[in-house]
């Protein structure tokens, strides 16, 4: 069973979405290749032979990103 790659839309230039792959690097891929509402921050996998959002995993890293800030910025209060 293989275990699923996600990409993270790290920002657009253009016509193209620059995206963090699973491996860490970045790639630009054309916005016409993704679908509708991608922005900086969405969650793409590869399914079946085209990129769809995945917005559980998206919402997962959003609340995982405020969580630690919201202890980095309580941690400076003290």
């Amino acid at each position: 069973m293989s275990q699923c790659k996600f990409i993270v839309v790290d920002r657009i230039e253009g016509e193209f979405a620059v995206c963090e792959m699973a491996d860490e690097s970045e790639k630009a891929l054309p916005l016409s290749s993704l679908p509708n509402g991608v922005k900086e921050g969405t969650v793409l996998e590869f399914k079946d032979g085209t990129y769809v959002i995945n917005e559980k995993e998206e919402k997962s890293r959003r609340k995982d990103t405020f969580n630690l800030q919201q202890r980095l910025f309580n941690r400076k209060k003290k």
